[in-house]
């Protein structure tokens, strides 16, 4: 999957920027300390999406049909 695919409408997007940079002049260590920053953007991500789902949960439960 192409990212223009999952980010079509979002001129300037930090990810598509992120995607089409070149990794060639990075160095080893620079590419562990990038990806080391990823994994940290990455678990920030699945916490927010974590919390969403337990508050979008806790709605449906309290607004749920008897």
């Amino acid at each position: 999957m192409d990212l223009d695919e999952l980010f079509p409408s979002k001129p300037d997007d930090p990810l598509v920027a992120l995607a089409k940079q070149d990794l060639d002049p990075l160095s080893i260590e620079e590419l562990k300390a990038r990806v080391e920053a990823l994994n940290v953007e990455i678990a920030r991500v699945e916490d927010h999406m974590q919390r969403a789902q337990h508050h979008r949960s806790a709605a449906e439960e309290l607004f749920k049909k008897s």
